[in-house]
């Protein structure tokens, strides 16, 4: 059994919709980062980041509990556990990996920057707003290149289109359109029918929290309001 740490954020959506492809028996425990849960003693010692999410595998590498951080080390201990969506050619597994760091390192970053200041910020700054709608455009143009001529990032759906999806599928709040990007609008159709990734989006749906109209949630995930 695998105890899932989460909430519905695009990071946790990653590592919720690798469970539900894997198969693998999880349970969820919810951490509600609007109101500081991810700030608790208990919660730290298993992620001392205090991000969402994290996973506790009760049948670690040495049949010991194992706790692993990180949504891209995540995708990696699962994929590599259960022998899914990551490819064994040394050559495939190179590529996912680096397109996995890419979305690690730039997408996720820059589309979660631009939409923080697109949408959160309590006093609007021009700068940052564009600072980050361009970088974010920049990133979703390379990926747009990258899926020409193929399905998917690497030579089969893999944790890297998992992690990228996560991310794409907030480009709205991001500032961002994916109108005049053919490649990324089929390549996100695709995967948006998947069952697991239908599952894995809607597990604790329910517990969404608009942060634009909560000052509690404004507070504790990016501390006292200055730009927000």
């Amino acid at each position: 059994m695998i105890k899932l740490y989460t909430w519905p954020t695009p990071n946790g959506h990653k590592v919720q919709i690798m469970l539900e492809e894997i198969g693998l028996p999880y349970s969820v425990h919810p951490i509600d980062i609007t109101q500081g849960a991810q700030f608790e003693p208990a919660y730290l010692a298993l992620n001392p980041n205090n991000k969402v999410p994290t996973i506790v595998d009760e049948e670690g590498p040495d049949g010991r509990p194992f706790t692993v951080f990180e949504t891209g080390a995540i995708l990696i201990y699962l994929a590599e556990k259960t022998g899914r969506f990551m490819p064994s050619d040394p050559r495939a597994r190179s590529e996912v990996l680096q397109w996995l760091m890419w979305q690690m390192g730039g997408l996720g970053p820059m589309l979660g920057q631009a939409q923080h200041f697109y949408r959160y910020a309590t006093e609007k700054v021009p700068y940052g707003i564009e600072r980050y709608t361009k970088e974010g455009r920049r990133l979703l143009k390379v990926m747009e290149k990258r899926l020409e001529g193929r399905d998917f990032l690497v030579d089969e759906y893999s944790i890297a289109d998992i992690a990228c999806f996560a991310w794409v599928r907030i480009h709205k709040m991001a500032n961002q359109s994916l109108d005049d990007l053919p490649q990324i609008s089929r390549w996100y159709s695709t995967i948006r029918s998947r069952p697991a990734v239908e599952r894995g989006i809607k597990l604790m749906i329910d517990k969404w929290v608009d942060v634009t109209k909560s000052d509690d949630a404004k507070t504790n995930l990016f501390g006292k309001p200055q730009f927000g």
